[in-house]
């Protein structure tokens, strides 16, 4: 007979329950513990176990899971839980937090005797309850070898970004940076067409015809390479964040005004005749 896995998670936030009711569809045994005690609770009607003691809640898990807040809530929670997980037991964390709370904890537990891994996520609560989108895990080989399948199960999509501890900690920022960059673009957009009498469906129709991700896979790389022949350059883009100011009758463009001030510092530089991709430039 198959002995049942046990997994002892903590946080049954959004994310946190959509990734308990996928194991649970998977024939897991979740052991759940949440700050908030109903959020456990609710879960038990599907199949999990609520504990009040974050401790209790680790007694006799194969794996630890954690899908919290910030490093705060993770130190605070791991700590509380330790008297109830065996050395055996890997400890995940999915929170998005900073590399170098992921550097310490990871030392520290290794210290104790643990085994630590960071292992962030680009999905939303509907993609963890399928198992699909992207995880990133890094830090030691062995490690991410013995959980492997484990998380492969949780995603579609299992990226091992190499053995520094903090590199999944890393590209999860950068991932969630270019998310809220776009986010604020959008926003732009949609307050100049308003401004310029177009309904947000009209203003969303640009995107029917444009595709912005070409900026990702040309300018991007360019910018990663250094390279800043003129195509479109700092000044001519900044003439062009001007307009949008003016068309949008000067409300306020979060992202289009932090980069106007950009393109001017960058200008005054003297790297108003390079490409765009000037930017990026650390001279």
């Amino acid at each position: 007979m198959v002995r049942m896995e046990t997994i002892a998670f903590y946080g049954a936030g959004m994310l946190g329950s959509a990734m308990i009711r996928a194991m649970l569809r998977r024939g897991v045994a979740v052991r759940v513990w949440s700050r908030t005690r109903q959020k456990a609770e609710t879960l038990e009607a599907e199949g999990a176990r609520a504990f009040a003691d974050p401790a209790e809640a680790a007694t006799g898990a194969d794996r630890v899971h954690l899908c919290l807040s910030d490093d705060a809530s993770v130190d605070a929670v791991v700590d509380a839980a330790l008297p109830g997980i065996v050395a055996a037991a890997p400890i995940i964390d999915h929170t998005t937090v900073t590399p170098q709370g992921v550097v310490e904890r990871a030392r520290r537990l290794g210290e104790a005797g643990y085994s630590f891994l960071h292992a962030p996520v680009f999905m939303g609560p509907p993609m963890a309850l399928e198992a699909t989108g992207v995880m990133m895990v890094s830090g030691d080989v062995q490690l991410v070898d013995r959980v492997h399948a484990a998380l492969e199960s949780m995603c579609s999509d299992l990226r091992y970004l190499g053995e520094r501890p903090d590199a999944a900690a890393i590209y999860k920022l950068m991932g969630n940076a270019m998310i809220l960059t776009v986010v604020a673009g959008i926003n732009d957009v949609l307050r100049i067409g308003e401004e310029q009498g177009l309904s947000r469906e009209q203003v969303y129709a640009l995107f029917d015809f444009y595709d912005p991700c070409g900026q990702i896979r040309g300018r991007g790389k360019r910018m990663a390479g250094g390279d800043y022949d003129p195509v479109w350059t700092v000044d001519m883009a900044h003439k062009d964040a001007v307009l949008m100011q003016t068309a949008a009758h000067h409300e306020r463009l979060p992202a289009v005004d932090a980069v106007e001030a950009l393109l001017r510092n960058v200008s005054d530089r003297g790297l108003g005749a390079l490409d765009l991709a000037a930017v990026a430039a650390r001279r």
